[in-house]
């Protein structure tokens, strides 16, 4: 890409869960990394550059986080949460990720920024799977405010990148997990770890995650492979679980038996209803499943870790917060 010894890389959102453990990734791996931050904060080793920009909004001026850089990684957005209290949520969720992703955009093209790695998600291609699991390139079909503005995000990078030359690698991701996740994974985890005996020992479901150490392997080789130039790709471990299997193999990464009531899965989702938690059975019931194959195919990619290991990893993280 670029002409010189160390390739400069900007990161965006490096505060965040997937942002601090790519950021750590790229420094040990001799990039030069500037990080984004909302905050001022004191870089953790001398090869990390810490930039604040407060916001990501269609006016941020991106002119000095992106001076001398050969590509950008795009993590910051407005995540997807349960429960939104914004009045228009979708305005919102445009606002941050689609206006604010495609300024920085333009930006970087005219900054002469070689590659633009944007994360996205797998809520780009739907909530869920009956017969087939997702691919990198079926038709999008999102169904809430963050994945339509996800998707919005997309089409106009691939857009800039016919227009400009710049490079757009977008890569939609399932659940993420490792140490520092939070949500539902580490809820699950602390009941397991508490010998909390659980309804979910008939889910027969399947679902694809990613164990975070596999998603920034992913995300550094885009950086500078030639095949990642203006392609979408799904990410995930390649082995898919049903929740039941999960909880099992949590429990025995935390070395403690999952103790799982055979609930049948529509008694779940009845009584989900019943507390206004539809979305949550659905997590924990439906199916979810992405192939990676073009991803495998194209980049000579594969997860270099496994579930058990990405777990064990997730635990040993998680025992000092208990």
């Amino acid at each position: 890409m670029a002409h010189k010894d160390t390739l400069s890389v900007l990161v965006t959102g490096a505060t965040g869960f997937v942002g601090a453990a790519l950021v750590a990734r790229l420094a040990l791996d001799g990039l030069a990394v500037r990080a984004v931050v909302r905050n001022k904060v004191s870089p953790t080793t001398a090869k990390i550059d810490v930039v604040r920009v407060s916001e990501l909004s269609a006016e941020t001026d991106w002119s000095d986080a992106l001076a001398n850089m050969d590509a950008v990684i795009h993590l910051a957005a407005r995540v997807h949460v349960m429960t939104d209290t914004a009045n228009d949520p979708l305005t919102e969720y445009r606002r941050v990720n689609v206006e604010g992703t495609l300024n920085l955009a333009n930006q970087a093209a005219a900054a002469g920024i070689k590659r633009f790695i944007f994360m996205s998600s797998i809520k780009v291609n739907g909530e869920k799977t009956v017969l087939n699991p997702f691919l990198a390139d079926d038709a999008p079909d999102p169904q809430d405010p963050y994945g339509i503005s996800k998707y919005e995000a997309e089409q106009g990078l691939l857009r800039l990148a016919a227009e400009t030359g710049m490079e757009v690698t977008i890569i939609r991701s399932p659940l993420v997990y490792g140490p520092g996740v939070k949500a539902n994974f580490l809820s699950m985890m602390r009941w397991l770890n508490r010998g909390i005996p659980l309804p979910f020992g008939a889910i027969q479901n399947k679902r694809s995650l990613v164990a975070i150490d596999n998603l920034i392997d992913l995300i550094a080789i885009c950086i500078h492979h030639p095949a990642a130039a203006n392609q979408i790709f799904l990410v995930s471990d390649d082995e898919d679980l049903s929740t039941t299997e999960l909880l099992c193999r949590m429990g025995h990464a935390l070395d403690r038996p999952a103790r799982l009531i055979r609930l049948p899965a529509a008694a779940i989702k009845v009584g989900a209803a019943l507390l206004g938690r539809h979305n949550l059975a659905q997590r924990l019931c439906g199916s979810l499943q992405v192939d990676i194959k073009k991803t495998k195919e194209l980049l000579g990619w594969s997860p270099p870790i496994n579930v058990e290991e990405g777990l064990r990893r997730t635990v040993a993280g998680l025992h000092s917060s208990w």
